[in-house]
């Protein structure tokens, strides 16, 4: 899968916030369905269609120990999206610097015409 799919199916898996709750439970550590199903209100079926998108965009992976499916994070697809995510943060805050240095000199600019409209001008 080309690396632009591959962003769009993680990003499409995390954009659901059961999802990320699952992945942020995973990040502690290896964990059984069941366990990653109690603290959400809904169905066994409903939390296996979650795992399947997460696993699908590599975000998981599952095995299998009798009848006991574990999960753990899949740190990869991250990765891509944060190093996605890096180039763009560059550039927004050399922007925000540019911002920041037009705002201080225009701040300083304010200052001094204050300045100098609270003087008494002399006449010669």
């Amino acid at each position: 899968m080309p690396p632009a799919d591959r962003l769009t199916t993680t990003f499409a898996a995390l954009a659901d916030p059961t999802r990320r709750a699952i992945l942020s439970r995973l990040a502690a550590g290896e964990c059984s369905v069941g366990e990653l199903a109690k603290p959400f209100p809904m169905s066994m079926p409903a939390v296996s269609k979650h795992l399947r998108v997460l696993e699908r965009a590599g975000l998981i992976a599952q095995t299998r120990q009798a009848q006991w499916r574990q999960c753990r994070i899949q740190a990869a697809p991250l990765k891509e999206v944060s190093e996605w995510t890096e180039r763009y943060r560059q550039i927004w805050e050399e922007r925000l610097d540019r911002l920041d240095e037009y705002v201080q000199q225009l701040h300083a600019t304010q200052k001094k015409e204050k300045k100098s409209h609270g003087r008494k001008q002399h006449s010669k």
